[in-house]
């Protein structure tokens, strides 16, 4: 574990602010973040402390800011939350899902810090909010470049753990290849990590063994790149553009955008508005943007996967249309039918057609 004070702008600030209480003027704000990963991960996390260094650079001495990178979840993130909380930190913002109980057990000792966790459901207490992004939303335009170019028929998916927000995305990534080519078949393998460049490599080697022409991932290095670009496959960036691969192997990628939130959460515990919220943003706010679609994609397919980024941003069409049955053949969603937030939010099932079991 590391912690690295990232902005030394004034001494650390006592504790003893009340959530919706208005902070004065001219005490620095001070924002710890705790994250599962390295900041130089170049995926989840990287794009974490992009969104850490938009708010650095938005309030200027107003706000400071202390990162702590790979932390185990457990008792460990409880003690480096407790530790930034005693050093002066005013809110938590943790970046891993696995840290939600270790977030709701501080904050209940400290009820004067505002929380916010990425990914997470539990908030136990009024001082903790979650924030999530339609990642489904991205996986959707990501399969639909996926189906028409894979020659195979085969596409890789290396999935980091079986929580919702990964299975969203692998259902809606098939269910969009499979809408403009019928032919495809999923093969995933869980790396049960979310950063480990020699498990993520030795899946997607597997994957190519298997016959896999193309590669997604949820988990945040770029390793399988490297590996499907040895191989003549494609892959699709992860949370950062991973542009240092384009063109080939990389054709997309699902780009993350944090500082917006940031901006907008300090902001508020600052004015004392800050309020208990469950956000899940996706394309329409920009909270993800569809990387630049390589040239090694053809025309009409970086166009019509465009317009399908378009539909979906603008209300007009929802990634989980039905019919839809899940996997065993049972009816989860009639023709034109769409889920509601709340059982979409926890899915715990694959869609017909996908052979992939949980955790597995």
């Amino acid at each position: 574990m590391k912690l690295t004070r990232r902005v030394l702008t004034a001494t650390a600030l006592a504790t003893g602010l009340v959530a919706g209480s208005a902070i004065a003027q001219d005490d620095p704000f001070t924002v710890g973040f705790i994250h599962v990963g390295s900041t130089g991960d170049m995926g989840w996390t990287f794009t974490h402390d992009q969104g850490r260094i938009a708010l650095d650079e938005h309030f200027g001495d107003a706000v400071e800011t202390v990162v702590a990178e790979s932390v185990a979840e457990g008792a460990d993130a409880e003690r480096v939350m407790t530790q930034m909380i005693l050093g002066g930190a005013d809110m938590i913002v943790a970046t891993s899902f696995g840290f939600g109980p270790a977030v709701n057990a501080v904050a209940g000792r400290f009820p004067d810090v505002y929380f916010e966790h990425a990914t997470g459901y539990l908030r136990e207490h009024p001082n903790v909010s979650t924030y999530d992004a339609r990642f489904y939303e991205g996986r959707a335009v990501m399969g639909h470049i996926a189906g028409h170019m894979t020659e195979s028929n085969i596409i890789g998916y290396i999935a980091s753990y079986p929580i919702p927000s990964v299975i969203q995305g692998i259902n809606s990534a098939y269910l969009h290849a499979t809408q403009v080519n019928p032919d495809v078949e999923f093969r995933v393998i869980w790396a049960n990590t979310w950063f480990d460049p020699a498990i993520e490599a030795d899946a997607a080697q597997a994957l190519i063994d298997e016959g896999a022409d193309v590669i997604f991932q949820h988990t945040d290095s770029t390793a399988p790149h490297a590996v499907a670009q040895e191989a003549g496959a494609f892959a699709f960036g992860q949370a950062n553009d991973m542009s240092q691969f384009a063109p080939a192997p990389r054709i997309s990628a699902i780009v993350d955008n944090w500082g917006p939130y940031y901006i907008e959460r300090a902001q508020a515990a600052m004015d004392g508005t800050w309020e208990q919220t469950a956000a899940w943003q996706g394309l329409s706010e920009d909270r993800i943007l569809i990387g630049e679609i390589s040239e090694a994609v053809p025309e009409e397919v970086r166009a019509s996967a465009m317009a399908l980024r378009d539909s979906i941003a603008s209300g007009e069409y929802h990634p989980f249309t039905g019919p839809i049955n899940q996997q065993d053949g049972t009816p989860w969603l009639a023709e034109g039918e769409t889920p509601e937030d709340g059982p979409l939010a926890g899915m715990g099932f694959f869609v017909e057609g996908l052979t992939v079991e949980l955790g597995n």
